[in-house]
Parts: structure tokens; sequence; C-alpha cells
């Protein structure tokens, strides 16, 4: 069949939102308000598929600066602070860190670009995208992975936000200290005090998530900023404490060259596996993003830029730790809480756990409130997803889990081992075997005539390429334990199970006959489709449907 057009004027004769696009005889789409944003749904958008919150876009108006905020929420966190600081305490010299900090981060950064232009060039999220890669009902099997990872560590972020609150009140008031022991107060492994601010911070997540993305962004707008301004008040302090007198080395063990190398390897793995989950479903974000050329900028700034500068605050500060309190101290609400000064506390305090609140909303809240909506689109809204994934974080009741190291070693472990696997496969799938062209309105279409219908919804061959990748991943992370050697695979069972997750799929869909060739066929013949090409910055974002 011939191709149908992939670009449509609007009423003013501007060009519409990268990926809405039409045929010249294909009903007028209409606007629909969600808490996520304005969509555009077409008639013909199956109501099984679609609602307003996983519709496209009818405008993208992100630009470079508000993904360069979403980044510095990601990283200026708690959890981002200890884990720069740990590179240095690996017995590497510093230049060597910073060498692995980089590498680490320059493919983050690269990975980021690739995953966000499918999003970005149709105005989807990344559940919605996967439609295309696993089938219109697939496409849950990856929404569902990601969404019980980020309602984990959604509850594990919130208890460290908590702790962090519970140092500021006893510092505050002193008589409360007795309500922060949970055998003293508490019940299910928990003190009275950590349930209140467990509970306070529950809400106020829960009430910024609830007044939508226009919030949510405004909201990383700031923290991100306010987190730098402490960090730099807070490691000038030390540095004057210490006389400027610090080693950039925090740990005393001495490599040989061949285990510096295998070292700065793994390092660099690290900071990739760090990066993992919100790099994923990073389509979540970039499809508000008025070009492609904003998305390459705030991901330049916000993840290279950002990130070796943050690391370097990092290790001056902790650093600095050592000869002004006489011990090494990773935790920066620690590190505050040795202030003699109650106003610098509570400002420390109150910056970082503000900080470890951006994060959460970002990296675990935002991704399974789109991928539980996508499961049921009629049901489930944006903010209805959302809600379930914040009260699945209490009843996994994450102050007991995160203190068992087992259970988060084998149910983190095996659920991240999953990341890389789906990562590969959507990378292959857009770039390799699709050539960047996805038609948009296949994605919300149930006809077994349609593009993405595969066979009962699924496709066989992104099922397949998962399972195999996702089982040599997980065994990547488990066997080196159970049997107590080569613990260093386990460092890369992300890059494992992605390279073969994208080796995989791409020879099982594109053999002849497949599923996914036979789909892509179909695709061709509909509408929507979308060739990937990027948008100029001059190129208006609004679409005129009246």
């Amino acid at each position: 069949m011939p191709e149908t057009t992939t670009s449509r004027r609007s009423a003013s004769g501007a060009s519409p939102a990268a990926g809405v696009v039409d045929s010249p005889t294909a009903a007028a789409p209409v606007a629909a308000h969600g808490a996520a944003g304005d969509a555009l749904i077409k008639p013909g958008y199956d109501p099984r598929l679609t609602n307003a919150d996983l519709a496209p876009l009818r405008e993208q108006k992100w630009g470079s600066y508000n993904l360069f905020a979403f980044w510095m929420s990601d990283v200026h966190s708690v959890g981002g602070y200890v884990t720069a600081g740990s590179l240095f305490a690996l017995g590497l010299a510093s230049w060597q860190v910073f060498v692995a900090l980089i590498a680490g981060i320059t493919i983050v950064y690269f990975l980021c670009n690739l995953v966000a232009k499918p999003s970005q060039v149709t105005g989807v999220p990344y559940a919605v995208v996967n439609r295309a890669v696993f089938g219109v009902k697939g496409a849950n099997i990856p929404a569902i992975i990601r969404g019980a990872i980020a309602v984990a560590w959604y509850g594990i972020q919130t208890y460290l936000a908590s702790a962090a609150l519970d140092v500021v009140l006893i510092r505050l008031w002193p008589g409360l200290t007795p309500w922060a022991d949970a055998s003293q107060h508490g019940f299910l492994g928990l003190s009275v005090l950590g349930y209140a601010t467990y509970a306070f911070l529950w809400a106020v997540q829960a009430a910024v998530f609830w007044r939508g993305m226009e919030a949510i962004r405004r909201f990383i707008d700031f923290c991100g900023p306010a987190v730098y301004v402490v960090m730099f008040i807070l490691c000038g302090y030390l540095l004057v404490k210490a006389d400027f007198n610090v080693s950039l080395t925090l740990s005393e063990v001495s490599l040989t060259p061949l285990q510096q190398l295998g070292t700065m390897l793994s390092a660099t793995a690290l900071v990739v596996a760090y990066f993992s989950g919100p790099m994923l479903n990073f389509g979540d974000f970039s499809r508000y993003a008025r070009t492609f050329g904003a998305v390459k900028k705030g991901n330049f700034l916000g993840l290279p830029v950002n990130f070796v500068l943050f690391s370097l605050l990092t290790v001056l500060t902790a650093a600095a730790t050592l000869p002004v309190y006489g011990r090494l101290i990773t935790d920066p609400v620690e590190t505050v809480a040795q202030i003699d000064s109650t106003f610098a506390v509570v400002l420390g305090a109150v910056t970082f756990t503000t900080a470890t609140i951006g994060i959460n909303i970002v990296a675990n809240f935002i991704a399974p409130a789109f991928d539980f909506s996508n499961v049921n689109p009629q049901k489930i809204s944006w903010r209805a997803g959302g809600m379930i994934a914040a009260v699945g974080s209490v009843v996994l009741t994450p102050w007991n889990w995160y203190a068992n190291d087992t259970a988060i070693h084998y149910t983190l472990g095996i659920l991240g081992a999953l990341i890389g696997p789906l990562f590969g496969v959507l990378i292959a799938d857009y770039f390799l075997v699709r050539k960047q062209r996805i038609a948009v309105d296949a994605m919300y279409s149930m006809d077994e005539r349609a593009g993405y219908w595969y066979r009962k919804g699924y496709n066989p061959d992104a099922v397949i390429a998962t399972a195999v990748a996702g089982g040599v991943a997980i065994a990547s992370v488990l066997l080196p334990r159970l049997l107590g050697e080569a613990l260093w695979v386990s460092d890369w069972a992300w890059f494992i199970g992605c390279g073969l997750g994208l080796v995989v799929y791409r020879a099982l869909a594109l053999r002849p006959g497949s599923p996914t060739l036979t789909a892509m066929a179909v695709a061709e013949g509909g509408t929507g489709m979308t060739d990937g090409t990027v948008v100029t910055d001059e190129t208006p974002r609004v679409v005129d449907v009246r």
C-alpha cells in the first residue's frame, strides 16, 4: 500500500507537534485534558487503550532547562550523594574515579538520547511506545516490571527521607528521642515518630503529584538548584574548617594496575546501573520536550556536566569530614547533623529531604502512574496509577525490607536485571528494525488487522528476546552470589541483559516471515506514520484541532 502522509498543517498553517500526524482523510482529533497534559484523541482510538493521559500530547512545551532540572532532581539526592562518594572509596586515585565517572555518565547520556527519541517524536509515554514493540497487550509486560521496581524504590526513598526528617525533629525537640525508638514506641518495625514523618512525606509527595505534570515541572525546576546552593555552602564551610587540607582519595586500599583497571570498569558500570531505572522510562519526560534538540541539550547539561560537578562537590564535602570530625561521613544528612547550629541542621536536612522527594516523584512516582494506567486506561487514570504505586509502597513496609539485604538483593536484583533486556529490545526495535518509523494510530487500535496486534496482541519476538536476555541477566546477578565467586559479573548485569536483548530481538525480528516484519508491513499502510524526523527549534509545537 502507498505510504500515507507523514506531516500535517494546522488551520494556522503551522506544523503539528512531532508524531501527531494524520492522513488527509482522517477524522479530526479532539483535545482532551488530563493530569499528565493536554492530549489529542482521534475518534478511531480504542477506549481500551486510550485516555487523556496516554494519548499523544497536543502541545510539547518543555525546554532544555526543564530536562536539565529533571536530571538535577534525579541526581541530587541522599542516594546520589552516597553513590558518588562511594566511588572515591574504591582504592582508586581521584583522577581514575573521574575518568570512570565521565565514561559512565557519557554512556548514560547517549543511551538517554536514544530512548528519548520515540517518545519525543510521537508525544506518547514509554508504556505506549512499547505497544509498537511488544504489541498493544504485550506492552503491559515491560510496564508492570518497571512499575514494580518503581513502587519498591518509592517506598525505600520515602523511608530514607523520613529518617532524615527524624534527625531534624530530634535535634529541635530532644524529648522525641524515645518516640524514635521502635522497641519503645513502635510496631511492625517502625517507631511512632517514623510513622508520623513517613505519613507526612507520603502525603506531601502525593499532593505534588496530584496537581499534575505541570506542578511537578515547577517543583523539580526549583529542587535541583536549591540543593546546589546548600551543597556549595556545606562544602565551603567544611573546606574552611579543614583549612582546605583534604585528600580526594577516600580509601587506603592499594591496588595493582590490573585491579585498578577492573575497578574503574566496575565503577563505570555502577554509574550506568544507578541511572538504569529512570533511563528506561525517560520517554515519560522527553514526550514533553519541544524538540529533540532540547532533549539533547538538557541531557548534556543534566548528565555529564551536572553529575561530574555534583560528584566533585560530594567528594570534597565527604573528604573534608575526615579532618573536621575525625571520621569519614558519606551521608549528607549525618554530615549536616554534626554542625553546631540548629538553623544549619534544619536547613540542610530539609533541603536534602526535599531533594529526595524530588527524585522520588520523577523516578518512582511518574513511571508507575503511566505504567499502571496503561494496564487498563478506562479504569486507571494517570492519577489513579500513581496512587496505586503510593499505597503499594506502604504495604511493602520498606523500613523492614530495606534492612534485609537478602530481600533487597533477590527482589530488586531480579527485577533490576530485567531493565537491561527491556532497554535493548526497545532500542533494537526502533532504530535497527523499524528505522525510526512508528504508526501512532496503530498504538491505539485493538483491531486484529492493525499494525501492532501481532498475535493476539502480543509480539512473540519481543517476549522471547526479553525472556532469554532476562534469564541470562538474572543468572548473572544470582549465581555469583550463590557460588561466592566472580562477584564482579553482577556489576555487568545491565550490559549483559541489554546487549543480549538487542541482539536476540534483532535476529528474531528480521528473520523472514517474523511477526514483527508482518506487523511492519501492515503498519506502513496505516495512518499516523512517523519517520523520526527531527523538528527544528523554530517549529511551532501547537496543533489547532478546531
